[in-house]
């Protein structure tokens, strides 16, 4: 059965891989293999060894099968689940009710919406079953002209909002919200648009999850009365709820820091140590029941008494956790367990894990794209691994059997009288009884020794994992947890839970006391994460690499006695290789980031690397600590050698503070006044400071970097009247003519107006023409005049645009005036991220959807592609296209699952 539910778990990880769901043909295709490997298996299998291999190996196709094809079967009924296009981007009155608990924040609410009735649609249950407009919404209250109301779970709301299809940016090697807001159902999100004309309705939804997420947020609003403005509230709340969003940045950064994050989250360890309490606690009571004068283990056994009472006490706080995948994979492990004992059968351990496995994918196939499933099951796998034979073994050898023992039979030897002792003298002999001491100190060796092996099998598993989720291996975490774990799981977390479960006013001082013993930890996790080496930062690891860092784990975990164990550390070399470099001398790369409405431009050369605005911060999306700064780390950038922020709007520069605070910046080249507070962040971070101004120059690995725009001299008019215009160049190639000498220009234009356009191109309209250009002002009507593409006459144009932005960007006439001219086209909103490398006399063009591409993706009616997506060498004049490159309107659908978006530029 292990391998059963481990092939199905296989199925279920390729299928959300895929790029499209399987069609008619794939599925007849797919039943006919599960059909023919599954009774060829099961006849094979009574054919001797041989083809009991053969009847196995055909057994798992199945059941690869079947993982393949369930999880192909919920995403297509999810899927079906779609926003029509008419109540998209306008406002829509809908009613139903506050399905999850909210997360707050400043000013703002997030909160799930289900609906029970659409405009003009008044569904019963059955039928809302069968509907195909979205049944959960994600939504945004935003506090305007009055505060956000008291938002309890299962109030009923008659609002009035703004929708758009659920959607997440799409950036290289960084992951995908648009996968997480399919595995929680949600279709659709948006924003409370007309919040004073919302309607509270006076009957409120019932039910046992509507009752559960009453009792968490009533909870967290009693730990927030109790530690008011207290720093590690946070954690508090995660630890009673399971609702993370409360832990302040500062905690977060220490614990990832010192490896101790995963106690935040509500795990199986808080759920085994909840659950084994409850169970002692419920055995011990019924050991000492009565009814009718009988004895109640007579009636029922004690022991299938604290099962029951473990398993219940899981369940309760699992829900009260909110049943994060952890928690779920920790449940049905006990769940199982207990099935297994109260049935008297003999379980493995493994068995228990694979029948979590499986269950954890039935009721959620998207859990695998979550890293909290893989390094939850990595982590019990690798113990589970790590500690096969070993415990019984050293039992065996550390028993020491009496005489009697070995030889029932032996002749006794005559024992003299004792002399009679008195009490004090029978306590004093127990106290120095030195074998009963020594057996003591092997037990609590013992202990130790076991403790010790699961915390480095836990370390070692876990490493390559949290080298390619969180670009971090903590050296100082085995330390670290080796008294954070028991700290948190023995002190804090019973008494946090105490303060759940206890009546007002106890439970406040037991909230109290928790906060106080965190208050300890994280004094003492400080102390360790000033060490120079506490943390080692990686770049993001090929599947290569994982590859032989996982074989690596098991060859280093592997039973006494495994040969060659000294020459596993070796296969961990490739996660410790540097990234891949740079474009070679003389090319750039350029990466346009997706970051919805908002500009971040990343040009890479051999050694050196710019960036170019930082999009939307904390005012917004909070697009530059989200996005902006991951993906540098995630590419290894730990230094720019410039930021160049173009100038001050929130959508080009409010993540700017974000990418100062995160990494070293060289140089801060800026086109915002003297007294923007930008200023003085570059530099109390050391950084040297620049006012960007036209006809600064310089050169980096044989790439000509040149300012156009603005003039030199104080900054004049609205902000984007001196947006800082960058021009990128190439070496040039002899014999190249597709431009002077075959250079590639890439010209950023920021959010420069006609006015701008005009003034340049009377300047020198030669230094315009590139081959790629980062379209300015979003592609809004102001800008992109005609003249003006004809003097920079692009093959290549990027629009970096919020999906269904408030602004209508681009403007339908400035669009198809790029594609009359048949550019190759990317939008941020359909293609996601788009990556140019820019070599003399060639470039290529990669999109994130067309390349990254998932089934969930891909769900808007758009123009086919027709052109290719990579431009090769480029050959003629300049004025004309190499052939293939003309460009329909693109590809995939979502962006922002935020309501909220910058101000106008």
């Amino acid at each position: 059965m292990r391998a059963m539910w481990c092939c199905f778990a296989l199925g279920v990880v390729a299928l959300q891989q895929q790029a499209a769901l399987p069609g008619r043909v794939a599925w007849c295709g797919l039943i006919a293999l599960m059909l023919g490997a599954a009774i060829g298996g099961a006849r094979m299998g009574r054919r001797g060894a041989r083809g009991r291999i053969v009847g196995w190996s055909a057994l798992a196709l199945a059941s690869t099968c079947v993982g393949f094809g369930y999880a192909a079967w919920r995403a297509e009924i999810r899927l079906a689940e779609s926003l029509p296009e008419a109540w998209q981007a306008r406002d829509v009155d809908v009613t139903g009710y506050i399905a999850r608990m909210p997360a707050f924040g400043e000013g703002s609410a997030r909160f799930l919406f289900a609906v029970e009735s659409w405009p003009g649609r008044e569904l019963t249950a059955s039928a809302l079953r069968f509907s195909r407009t979205p049944r959960l919404l994600q939504l945004n209250w935003i506090a305007r002209d009055a505060p956000v109301p008291p938002l309890v779970p299962g109030a009923r709301w008659r609002l009035t909002v703004r929708l758009k299809p659920a959607h997440g940016e799409g950036n290289f090697d960084l992951r995908d919200t648009e996968a997480a807001l399919l595995a929680r159902g949600v279709r659709a999100t948006g924003y409370v648009s007309d919040a004073a004309h919302a309607q509270r309705l006076v009957r409120d939804a019932q039910g046992i999850g509507i009752a559960i997420e009453r009792r968490r947020a009533a909870v967290r609003a009693r730990i927030g009365e109790v530690l008011a403005d207290a720093p590690h509230r946070g954690i508090v709340v995660a630890l009673a709820t399971g609702a993370q969003d409360d832990v302040s940045d500062a905690d977060w950064q220490l614990m990832r820091n010192t490896g101790t994050s995963h106690l935040v989250a509500i795990s199986g360890l808080h759920l085994a140590f909840v659950a084994g309490l409850a169970g002692w606690l419920s055995g011990a009571l019924w050991r000492r029941a009565r009814w009718r004068g009988m004895e109640a283990p007579l009636v029922l056994p004690a022991q299938k008494v604290a099962l029951a009472g473990a398993v219940c006490a899981g369940a309760a706080y699992a829900a009260l956790a909110g049943f994060n995948v952890p928690v779920q994979r920790a449940l049905w492990m006990l769940a199982v367990a207990a099935v297994a004992l109260l049935g008297s059968r003999e379980v493995s351990r493994s068995h228990v894990l694979a029948w979590a496995l499986g269950l954890v994918l039935l009721r959620d196939p998207w859990a695998v794209t979550a890293p909290g499933f893989w390094l939850s099951f990595c982590a019990v796998a690798a113990i589970l691994y790590a500690a096969s034979g070993v415990p019984r073994m050293r039992r065996e050898e550390d028993a020491e059997l009496t005489p009697d023992e070995v030889d029932p039979m032996r002749e006794k030897e005559p024992v003299a009288a004792e002399v009679p002792r008195g009490p004090w003298r029978e306590r004093f002999a127990s106290l120095v009884d030195w074998q009963r001491w020594r057996r003591a100190a092997r037990r609590v060796a013992a202990r130790l020794h076991d403790g010790a092996r699961v915390q480095w099998a836990v370390t070692l598993a876990l490493a390559p994992l949290t080298a390619y989720w969180f670009l971090q291996i903590p050296l100082i975490g085995p330390l670290a947890n080796a008294f954070a774990i028991p700290w948190v799981s023995m002190l804090v977390t019973p008494t946090v839970l105490a303060g759940a479960v206890l009546p007002a006013p106890l439970d406040a001082f037991a909230l109290r006391a928790a906060h106080a013993l965190l208050d300890r930890l994280a004094m003492a996790l400080g102390a360790l994460d000033g060490l120079p080496w506490a943390l080692l930062r990686l770049p993001q690891p090929s599947g290569w690499a994982l590859a032989c860092a996982a074989v690596g784990v098991a060859w280093l975990l592997a039973p006494r006695g495994w040969p060659l164990r000294w020459l596993a550390p070796f296969t961990w070399l490739p996660l410790l290789a540097p990234s891949p470099g740079g474009p070679p001398e003389g090319a750039f790369r350029l990466t346009a980031l997706d970051i919805g409405q908002g500009t971040s431009v990343l040009i890479e050369t051999a050694r050196h690397t710019l960036l170019f605005d930082a999009g939307p911060g904390p005012e917004s999306t909070h697009a530059g600590e989200r996005i902006v700064v991951p993906y540098l780390q995630t590419h290894a950038v730990t230094q720019l050698d410039m930021l160049m922020v173009s100038h001050d709007d929130s959508d080009h520069s409010g993540g700017a503070q974000a990418v100062l605070e995160a990494l070293r910046v060289r140089q801060f080249v800026a086109g915002i006044l003297p007294a923007h507070p930008l200023w003085a962040t570059a530099q109390s971070r050391g950084a040297e400071r620049v006012q960007c101004a036209a006809g600064q120059r310089w050169q980096w690995d044989g790439v000509t970097f040149e300012v156009l725009w603005p003039d030199a001299g104080p900054l004049a008019g609205k902000p984007n009247a001196h947006c800082c215009v960058l021009r990128v160049s190439t070496a040039g190639i002899s014999g190249a003519a597709s431009a002077p000498d075959g250079a590639v220009t890439a010209l950023l234009a920021a959010d420069i107006e006609a006015a701008t356009e005009r003034t340049l191109m009377a300047r020198d309209p030669d230094k315009l023409r590139a081959q790629i250009l980062v379209v300015p002002h979003h592609g809004s009507r102001t800008s992109s005049t005609e003249p003006f593409l004809d003097s920079v006459w692009p093959l290549v144009a990027i629009f970096q645009v919020g999906f269904i932005n408030r602004f209508h960007h681009p403007y339908p006439g400035v669009y198809a005036r790029y594609a009359s001219r048949h550019i190759v086209l990317a939008r941020s909103d359909w293609d996601g991220a788009a990556r140019i490398e820019a070599a003399p006399g060639a470039l290529t063009v990669e999109r994130f959807r067309d390349t990254r591409r998932r089934y969930w993706m891909d769900r808007l009616d758009r123009p086919d592609r027709t052109e290719e997506a990579a431009v090769g060498a480029m050959q003629g004049a300049a004025a004309v296209r190499p052939p293939g490159t003309q460009d329909n309107d693109d590809n995939d659908n979502p962006t922002r699952t935020n309501g909220t978006e910058t101000g106008p530029d």
